[in-house]
């Protein structure tokens, strides 16, 4: 998979994408990133790429002329891409995004800062917007970089054997089963007894109540997008008789 990320800042990019996932998928060639610096676009001898905004206000906004050069550049080599901004006006970043993204040939993904871009970058231009949350990041490079590290995670072949996207957190729906490794005691907490059994269906059916347990506590709200089986039902009818009854 391509992705183009369009910043005013690609040494913020260097060292994230030299590590882990990101570089063994590099490393594979399974991916590819390409790093454009917007101000490289600019139509003047300092490379202005802000502006005051009209209307006046606070900040400065993201020029429209370089800008668009430059995403018209790229896309020119790479037209089956999607232009995707990355703004607090745009879609929330969830797990089923990433694996829509994901299916997409390469992604386009434009780096907002300042105040903002000028509107009609996203007028002429925008194919998706993506945002991380109800909060505001001084740039849209740190949600470049998740966006570019949740969607590697899914492309086949990226992640080992060891490893595996479908049981992440989300992956069912759900939140994911706690974990546990060596030592067998830690401070007077033990592995649950099911983990060092050996059975391998009795650790699956405490893996699945457990994340059950996780979601109903922390996310019950994530219930409404999940298809749940009668052995999930008869888990969580389970759930409530331990907890109503202290254990």
């Amino acid at each position: 998979m391509k992705f183009d990320i369009l910043t005013l800042f690609p040494g913020m990019f260097l060292t994230p994408f030299d590590e882990s996932i990101i570089k063994r998928a590099k490393d594979k060639q399974l991916i590819d990133i390409s790093l454009h610096n917007i101000r490289d676009w600019a139509i003047d001898r300092h490379q202005t790429a802000d502006d005051s905004p009209y209307g006046g206000g606070a900040g400065m906004v993201m020029k429209v002329e370089p800008l668009a050069a430059c995403i018209e550049s790229v896309k020119s080599f790479h037209p089956d891409s999607t232009i995707l901004l990355t703004s607090p006006h745009g879609r929330r970043l969830t797990h089923r995004v990433a694996v829509e993204l994901a299916k997409k040939s390469g992604l386009i993904i434009v780096c907002g800062r300042y105040e903002g871009i000028d509107e009609r970058i996203r007028s002429l231009y925008a194919e998706d917007d993506i945002s991380l949350g109800d909060f505001v990041l001084s740039g849209g490079e740190i949600a470049a970089m998740a966006i570019v590290d949740t969607v590697t995670r899914l492309i086949p072949g990226v992640l080992g054997s060891c490893e595996s996207a479908e049981t992440d957190s989300f992956g069912d729906g759900l939140l994911e089963y706690p974990h546990y490794t060596r030592p067998p005691e830690f401070k007077g907490l033990a592995v649950p007894e099911q983990l060092l059994s050996g059975n391998h269906e009795l650790i699956r059916r405490w893996r699945r109540k457990e994340s059950l347990r996780k979601t109903m506590h922390l996310r019950p709200d994530l219930f409404s997008y999940v298809k749940l089986t009668r052995e999930d039902k008869k888990f969580l009818t389970e759930i409530e008789l331990e907890e109503s009854n202290g254990n």
